[in-house]
C-alpha cells in the first residue's frame, strides 16, 4: 500500500495516475494502448479516453465490472444466465447481485426462472467474460451472447401460408416467391405477444411553476406473434396475428384473430414434431425488461385550446416490446444452435 506521503505513479514523468490508482503498486496498474495512461486494475477501459484495456494484463478478482446502462446504438456483450438444477444459497445470490448491480429479489427469481435469460449487458467482451468466470467460480453456466448475434438478422415476416402433410408454405409479405420447408427441416417455433401502451396526458400550467394533469387517457393493444426457425436459414419466419391471412386453416377459421392464432401454434406443434417449441415469453418478459428494457418514446401532441382561457400541453408516451422479444426468439436460437453443435 502507499503511504500518505508517497506520490502518485506518473506516466510520461508528469501526469499523475488516477486517483483510484491509490492503493495500487506501479506495477499492477495497466497502461492504456491508445492513450498510455495508467488505469487501476480494477477497470476494463481507461478512465481518460474510453478504449477497452488488454484484459490479460488485470486480475478478474480485482476487476470490478462497470455494468453501465448501454445507450440503443451501443453494440455490447450479453451475459446469459444458463438454468442448471444447482441449489443457490443466499450467498451466491448476493454475490450475483453485487456483481451485476440488479436488486436480490429480481436476481433470486431470474435464477429460479428455468429460463437462460439475461443477466446483464456489457459494452465490451471482456467485461462480459470478468462476470462469466466469476458466475463460473460460483457453479453457474453462462454464455456470451453478442448483440449483433440477436439484432443483425431482422424476420421475413409471412402474410399467409399453406399447410401438407410433408411440408409448410410460407409467403412473404414482399411478394417474393414462396418458401416450401419440410417439417423435418424446423429447428424452433418461438410463441410469444406483442403489446403496445399508449398514454396520452393533457397538463397546464399550475400554481407556480408546476403543472397540472387535467386529463389522461390510456390505451393498449396485445396480439399474438409466432418466430419459426428452419435448419437451413438464419433469418425467423414472424407471424403476426394481426396481420395475416388465416384462410388456409379452412373450416378451423373463426372470426377471431386470436383463436386463430392459438390454432395455429397448435397445428404447428404438431405437425412439427422435432423442433423445440417455447412459449416463455410473457412468463419471463418483467425479467427481461431489467437488461432489455422495453422501447418507450414520449411525443408532444401540441398545445390544444379546449376552452377560453385555458391552454393545455398534451403528450403521448408510448411502449413497444416488439424489439424485445424479436431479441429473446433470437436468443433461444443462438442457443439452440450452440446446443446442436456441442452435440454434432
Amino acid at each position: 500500500m502507499h503511504e500518505e506521503n508517497e506520490p502518485l505513479p506518473t506516466i510520461n514523468g508528469d501526469e499523475q495516475a488516477p486517483s483510484g490508482a491509490r492503493g495500487f503498486k506501479q506495477e499492477e496498474l495497466v497502461s492504456c494502448p491508445t492513450c498510455l495512461r495508467a488505469n487501476p486494475p480494477t477497470r476494463t477501459s481507461c478512465l481518460y479516453c474510453g478504449v477497452a484495456l488488454p484484459f490479460a494484463a488485470m486480475s478478474s478478482i480485482q476487476i470490478k465490472p462497470t455494468m453501465r446502462p448501454l445507450e440503443t446504438w451501443e453494440q455490447g456483450y450479453n451475459v446469459i444466465f444458463m438454468p442448471n438444477e444447482q441449489a443457490c444459497s443466499n450467498t451466491s445470490l448476493n454475490q450475483i447481485s453485487d456483481l451485476v448491480r440488479l436488486d436480490l429479489d429480481d436476481v433470486r427469481e431470474l435464477v429460479l426462472s428455468g429460463s437462460a435469460l439475461p443477466l446483464a449487458r456489457c459494452l465490451v467482451r471482456d467485461e462480459a467474460l470478468v462476470v462469466e468466470t466469476r458466475l463460473n467460480e460460483l457453479g453457474f453456466s453462462i454464455e456470451i451472447v453478442a448483440d449483433r448475434d440477436l439484432d443483425d438478422y431482422p424476420p421475413v415476416r409471412v402474410r399467409t401460408m399453406d399447410l401438407t402433410d410433408d411440408s409448410i408454405v410460407l409467403f412473404p409479405m414482399s411478394r417474393a416467391d414462396a418458401q416450401s420447408i419440410p417439417w423435418r427441416e424446423i429447428s424452433l417455433i418461438v410463441v410469444g405477444r406483442r403489446v403496445i401502451r399508449r398514454l396520452e396526458v393533457a397538463e397546464r400550467a399550475g400554481k407556480g411553476s408546476g403543472k397540472e394533469v387535467v386529463d389522461s387517457r390510456e390505451m393498449s393493444t396485445d396480439t399474438g406473434r409466432l418466430d419459426l426457425y428452419s435448419k437451413t436459414t438464419e433469418r425467423p419466419w414472424h407471424i403476426a396475428a394481426d396481420n395475416f391471412d388465416f384462410s388456409f386453416l379452412h373450416e378451423l377459421k373463426t372470426l377471431i384473430a386470436a383463436k386463430n392464432f392459438q390454432s395455429l401454434a397448435g397445428m404447428l406443434r404438431l405437425r412439427a414434431e422435432s423442433a423445440g417449441y417455447d412459449e416463455s415469453y410473457m412468463r419471463v418478459r418483467r425479467l427481461l425488461g431489467l437488461v432489455w428494457p422495453i422501447e418507450e418514446r414520449t411525443e408532444s401532441l401540441g398545445l390544444r385550446k379546449p376552452r377560453m382561457g385555458r391552454i393545455n400541453t398534451e403528450m403521448v408516451t408510448t411502449s413497444d416490446n416488439e424489439k424485445q422479444f424479436a431479441r429473446y426468439s433470437r436468443l433461444l436460437q443462438v442457443l439452440n444452435i450452440r446446443r446442436t453443435e456441442l452435440k454434432a
